[in-house]
């Protein structure tokens, strides 16, 4: 149970969370036995959770104490032990032995069945991994997990793979897959990978001479970053905005689970069944305003617009 609650809290981004969550399901996992299904769920979300949140050194302890590159389970586990290796491998630049062991686990998991970019995005990390070296085959690559998750059709998978099939393309072509990205994260209650989406589009609009909109979505994603506890990107988004010449504004400081009364307004709207732009005339503001309002409502309630009138106890 607990290592559930610590996973959707990952798949939320709320990593601080997550993480005590995980390492609770984990010390109860070790008391039941070794080599266990829930043992193996639970090192898995641990190391990417440790990931997402920056802390490479802590992921490589979990992974050598519990000797994952000694051999994978055979039965069937979710997040794949042998893609998480490989995720882990990337994160510390042994290429070509990440794109081994993703390939592997992609074969293995595609005989199965599994093609659902949600639970095992080996794909993704793949594509990361072949961008180092051949920015045509991760294209490829990525152009599947993007027409994967396309068909599975939540809007959190499809912005993490657009996201992903920016960092194989061009300044000008990765701005356009952005904006996209961060579109579909936007009615998503995937909180980190908004934030990871937001800081990419802001660095490509940098790159491609737009520093007015480059500032918006870095200050946008720093500040969903460390609402995340993802210390790396918000590092990164801070950089950016330094090389830019920018100082970091004030970080907002009201709790992340808080609906302010404006979002509150555009949630309840939503629940109702008016779009974005009926809501706009509602409430007397701008579509794009009310864009922001909803995906903070939907980050903090955890939810996206289907799940609003559960959420709002409607």
């Amino acid at each position: 149970m607990y290592t559930l609650l610590g996973y959707v809290r990952y798949r939320r981004g709320r990593l601080a969370e997550a993480e005590d969550f995980v390492r609770n399901g984990l010390d109860i996992a070790n008391r039941i036995g070794h080599d266990i299904p829930a043992q193996w769920y639970a090192i898995g979300t641990l190391i990417e959770t440790l990931l997402a949140r920056g802390d490479l050194m802590q992921a490589e302890e979990v992974a050598r104490n519990y000797g994952l590159s000694e051999g994978f389970p055979r039965a069937i586990v979710y997040p794949d032990p042998q893609a998480v290796w490989g995720r882990l491998l990337l994160a510390q630049g042994r290429i070509e032995e990440a794109e081994q062991q993703l390939a592997e686990a992609g074969r293995r998991l595609d005989l199965r069945g599994t093609r659902n970019p949600s639970w095992s995005p080996w794909q993704l990390d793949l594509a990361l991994a072949q961008a180092t070296y051949n920015q045509e085959l991760a294209r490829a690559t990525a152009a599947e997990a993007v027409a994967r998750a396309r068909a599975f059709g939540a809007p959190s998978v499809i912005g993490q793979a657009l996201r992903v099939a920016a960092a194989t393309t061009d300044p000008v072509q990765a701005t356009v897959l952005l904006q996209e990205a961060v579109s579909h994260l936007e009615q998503s209650p995937a909180a980190y990978e908004f934030a990871h989406a937001l800081i990419d589009h802001g660095t490509a609009l940098q790159t491609v001479g737009d520093p007015h909109r480059a500032a918006q979505q870095l200050y946008r994603g720093m500040e969903t970053a460390v609402a995340c506890s993802a210390d790396a990107l918000a590092d990164r988004a801070r950089s950016q905005l330094a090389s830019a010449g920018l100082r970091p504004r004030r970080l907002h400081t009201s709790e992340q689970d808080t609906l302010t009364v404006a979002e509150h307004a555009a949630a309840r709207h939503a629940a109702l069944g008016l779009d974005n732009a009926a809501i706009a005339k509602e409430l007397h503001v701008e579509a794009p305003t009310v864009t922001e309002l909803l995906s903070a409502a939907f980050t903090k309630l955890g939810t996206d617009r289907v799940g609003l009138r559960r959420a709002l106890g409607m």
